[in-house]
């Protein structure tokens, strides 16, 4: 099928819990006249409730979803509106979340930040009943299973949520890949800059880099919270290249402690936020 000559209305349900993004995704396929979007939600029971009642032909559908996540809510959707085609738009990279969600019977499967270039012809691909997976995540050997294997790969992709997501007393939390613990980070450090907080991020170039590019992508002002001293980055190397003395200097801080890490505490304390340190 030819989206650029086909006549026939295709009625979409978006679901993403950052309303930024779904503004993007909506302009996105507004490219397309026949594309109407029938409705936005922002949770996985809405997406649950809106596709029962709207049967729509297709279902841009995250994964980290409040209330329901996007895995169980497609695993609803399947029963509850059958011919509906899923297409799933997340950052999650975890080679096992990206089968988790495929074993639900979705067609496709588009990494956020390729969502620009991809999602239009991972649309096209899904509604004539094609695989489409982001280039991105090539290489994985992404299928649909069969057989015995899908419940053992559903408990690993499981595992492996609740691994990324759990912390010990002292905040440590695994990832699987520099991709997702990116992607987490990118999460954390939108959520305390919408809250007014400030942040600092200690981490390598290679980092800095992808989470600010993760960060535009997602429609934070990173530039105008740097300004106002909220985003404080430096490089690991910077961060440990001397040992912290005991004893406090005149501005009531360990010594040697890195000069950005003093003035994001001193802004913090200024302003009476909350400093988030990752």
């Amino acid at each position: 099928m030819n989206l650029g000559v086909v006549t026939l209305t295709i009625r979409i349900l978006v679901v993403d819990d950052y309303e930024p993004f779904r503004r993007f995704l909506c302009s996105v396929l507004a490219r397309q006249p026949q594309l109407q979007v029938l409705s936005e939600v922002s949770d996985g029971l809405e997406a649950v409730r809106k596709a029962q009642d709207q049967q729509p032909d297709l279902i841009l559908l995250d994964i980290g979803l409040p209330t329901l996540n996007g895995i169980e809510a497609a695993k609803q959707i399947r029963r509850l509106s059958p011919n509906s085609k899923i297409l799933f738009v997340s950052q999650q990279s975890s080679p096992d979340l990206v089968q988790a969600a495929l074993d639900t019977g979705a067609l496709g499967y588009v990494f956020k930040s390729d969502a620009g270039s991809e999602l239009l012809p991972a649309v096209e691909a899904v509604l004539e009943d094609k695989r489409f997976v982001s280039r991105s995540l090539a290489g994985h050997d992404l299928i649909n299973p069969e057989g015995e294997h899908q419940a053992e790969r559903e408990k690993v992709a499981s595992q492996t949520q609740l691994e990324s997501a759990k912390s010990s007393p002292h905040g440590l939390r695994l990832y699987s890949d520099d991709l997702a613990l990116v992607d987490d980070f990118a999460d954390s450090i939108e959520a305390a800059l919408k809250n007014g907080n400030a942040v600092l991020v200690v981490a390598t170039e290679s980092h800095r880099a992808n989470l600010l590019q993760q960060l535009r992508t997602h429609g934070v002002d990173i530039d105008a919270a740097a300004e106002q001293n909220r985003y404080i980055s430096i490089d690991v190397p910077d961060s440990l290249s001397t040992v912290v003395d005991t004893s406090t200097a005149e501005h009531g801080f360990p010594r040697f402690v890195p000069d950005a890490i003093i003035e994001a505490l001193q802004t913090a304390k200024a302003r009476s936020l909350h400093l988030e340190v990752g």
